[in-house]
């Protein structure tokens, strides 16, 4: 199971305001091109979205589905990967002071990617989500700004380290 977390200079309703928009998915979910409502109202139970992939000359279509949601701290997706299956992906939100604490927890629930899951495969999913939560960190971030917040101008940016330093 890979599970990571980071310490995001903004507050958990400006990263969940992130999470809670379906159009910015491709904003922060490394590897994806774009996405697209589907069906029901993101980020509703069952709600989906369509994402694209592109590999190359090649691009992939699928879809990620709401399975569970707590407003504002809690939000699981099955996210569908065609003939690989498809994968839990559990995001959890904290308040940590003024910031927000985020923590990814994600396994494979069926097809050929939990049959694979091993070492190997637990190493990528560690890379994609270090990726995966800088981006939505940055994205967070600048959305605070915008909205007038401190949150993103305080201690951890200049500690040494720099912006990994939330990283686990």
């Amino acid at each position: 199971m890979a599970v990571r977390h980071r310490l995001i200079e903004a507050g958990p309703e400006t990263v969940w305001s992130v999470l809670a928009d379906g159009s910015r998915y491709a904003q922060w979910v490394v590897g994806t091109e774009s996405s697209c409502p589907l069906d029901g109202r993101w980020p509703q139970l069952d709600a989906a979205i369509r994402y694209h992939v592109r590999l190359g000359p090649w691009q992939l279509s699928n879809r990620t589905v709401v399975r569970r949601c707590r407003e504002g701290s809690v939000l699981e997706l099955e996210a569908h990967a065609g003939s690989l299956g498809t994968a839990r992906i559990a995001i959890e939100l904290r308040q940590w002071g003024r910031h927000c604490l985020v923590i990814v927890d994600e396994h494979p629930l069926q097809g050929a990617g939990g049959k694979l899951h091993n070492v190997g495969v637990e190493a990528l999913l560690q890379l994609r989500h270090r990726s995966m939560l800088a981006r939505l960190a940055r994205l967070c971030e600048e959305v605070e700004r915008e909205r007038g917040g401190g949150g993103a101008q305080t201690s951890t940016a200049a500690a040494p380290g720099g912006a990994g330093a939330g990283d686990a």
